[in-house]
């Protein structure tokens, strides 16, 4: 089994960020990479849709509102992994009310791909995602307004 972790500090409360990423169906809200999420099974299992028109199903297998995280299961997807079970989780930075931690990690078995590969590919998806989070707070944080 091989497995991979990203994880970046967001400028926002842990609770923003939970709100933006909190809910199991909320990717397109802040990932570009899934701009379709239709929620299925009373909202336990999503089924993704990718730019290039793949489908992703995922199931929710565990979910904490307290400790900010859920953990999912990959059901159906183009990804050359069998096993396939992911974390997202919010952290508090202390003494950081206006700062928030989040960690994407995953584990999985490569199967047709080596696993240096498949590491590569979910810790660029991983880190591509962060970023995307980071763009999507960042641009709906109050602007200031110039004064004249």
């Amino acid at each position: 089994m091989a497995s991979t972790s990203v994880s970046r500090v967001l400028p926002a409360s842990p609770q923003q960020v939970w709100d933006l990423i909190g809910g199991f169906d909320a990717l397109p809200d802040w990932l570009p990479y899934i701009p379709e999420s239709v929620s299925l099974e009373g909202g336990r299992v999503r089924r993704l849709t990718n730019p290039d028109g793949d489908v992703i199903v995922e199931r929710l297998v565990g979910f904490d509102e307290t400790e900010r995280s859920y953990t999912y299961a990959i059901l159906e997807a183009p990804f050359p992994v069998t096993g396939y079970l992911s974390t997202l989780r919010v952290h508090a930075i202390p003494g950081r009310p206006d700062a928030a931690e989040v960690q994407w990690s995953g584990r999985f078995v490569p199967n047709g791909a080596t696993e240096s590969e498949v590491i590569d590919l979910f810790t660029g998806i991983y880190a591509d995602g962060l970023e995307a989070l980071l763009k999507a707070l960042t641009a709906s944080s109050p602007a200031t307004t110039p004064t004249a």
